[in-house]
């Protein structure tokens, strides 16, 4: 490759991703070129490479991504919370908020909620082309987001935006007054999410986590994250044995609290079944459009006097939070550089994909590690 030009893995259309080069263009006093080292593929990059959802296409996708400083704006010293940043130092970046939507005007803790949200990996294609995270090279645009994680090794800088997700969910699981040390906690889905909440809540000490999934590789690693109790769903011929059996865990009541992070609806509706009478739910799993799905007002809400909550995304302050999670995951000697299973280069990235599809792995990567 030319030392000027940089490849991108360009989704032209709906499940067909192009490798285009680009110029590498100069950056001005306040942006950023960062060589890409990494990115994970997120189940949202799969939403938008099966049906762009977003109508985003030509685009250039992966937000989960981190790589080094190489040129460096002469009016960029120091990173969104202050720590200095040099030629060589390693970032991550957050979502980007509009600063003038209502959500950002009038509750600006919440710019989880921006109107016009911006992110890279979910930019529409434009005159720089180098977006998104799926490259060899990105350009970091004046008034974004991003942070110095140089501490860290590229497999744990590749989790931090996942566990930036779980990390925001559980505090909106926190607001609810119902997560404590003893609570017994479900996890529906182990996924990367589902996974990352478990290492929150096991750097909390919360003690008794149970986790579902359909995938006993997976559920064994949850194992290592602080779960204590596993169940595999295919195992059970009809959901209502599965519900029996987790009734039994918890004295005939069910989970004080619950994560439901499939973005299945047939598995939303059933999470309700697992939950106590004044128990609480925190829905993680839905950041797309995937139509409706059924529960019973009464029997799954009003009766139990359930309370729900919604997480989507974050917001650049849960960043700081989650850094310190991460460190104090480390220190207790949880394995985060274990998550990323499978590593791609970038002209195999439809292969990459595919991996993901099929929930081999745990989290999947694209890069030149």
């Amino acid at each position: 490759m030319s030392t000027n030009k940089s490849k991108v893995a360009m989704l032209i259309a709906p499940k067909t991703f192009e490798i285009q080069e680009y110029p590498i263009p100069e950056v001005s006093d306040d942006e950023i070129l960062i060589k890409v080292e990494g990115c994970g593929v997120c189940g949202t990059d799969v939403h938008e490479y099966k049906s762009d959802p977003f109508g985003c296409l030509p685009i250039v996708l992966g937000h989960e991504g981190t790589g080094e400083i190489v040129k460096l704006g002469k009016n960029v010293t120091t990173d969104t919370i202050g720590k200095p940043i040099v030629v060589g130092d390693k970032l991550v970046t957050s979502i980007i908020p509009c600063g003038q939507c209502d959500a950002c005007v009038n509750t600006p803790g919440k710019t989880e909620l921006c109107e016009n949200m911006g992110c890279y990996g979910l930019m529409p294609d434009d005159q720089v082309h180098l977006n998104g995270w799926f490259g060899e090279y990105l350009v970091i645009r004046k008034d974004s987001t991003f942070f110095n994680v140089s501490e860290f090794d590229v497999e744990t800088r590749i989790m931090i935006e996942p566990i930036a997700v779980a990390v925001h969910a559980v505090e909106r699981a926190k607001t609810t007054g119902l997560l404590n040390f003893g609570t017994p906690v479900l996890i529906q889905g182990c996924g990367p999410i589902g996974l990352a909440i478990a290492l929150v809540l096991k750097t909390m000490g919360v003690q008794n986590v149970f986790a579902i999934d359909g995938n006993d590789s997976r559920l064994e690693f949850s194992k290592k994250l602080g779960v204590s109790k596993t169940f595999n769903f295919m195992k059970y011929e009809k959901t209502e044995d599965l519900i029996t059996v987790i009734k039994k865990e918890t004295n005939n009541k069910g989970v004080g609290f619950a994560f439901q992070t499939t973005g299945s609806g047939v598995a939303f509706s059933s999470v309700f079944k697992h939950i106590a009478r004044g128990g609480g739910l925190c829905e993680v799993g839905f950041f797309v459009e995937l139509g409706d799905t059924a529960v019973n007002p009464h029997q799954d809400i009003c009766f139990k006097e359930i309370t729900v909550v919604g997480s989507y995304a974050y917001t650049p302050q849960v960043y700081p939070v989650t850094l310190d999670c991460v460190r104090s995951a480390l220190a207790i000697g949880l394995p985060i550089n274990e998550f990323v299973t499978d590593w791609y280069p970038l002209d195999k990235i439809n292969d990459a994909f595919q991996k993901n599809i099929a929930m081999e792995g745990i989290k999947i990567a694209v890069g030149s590690n």
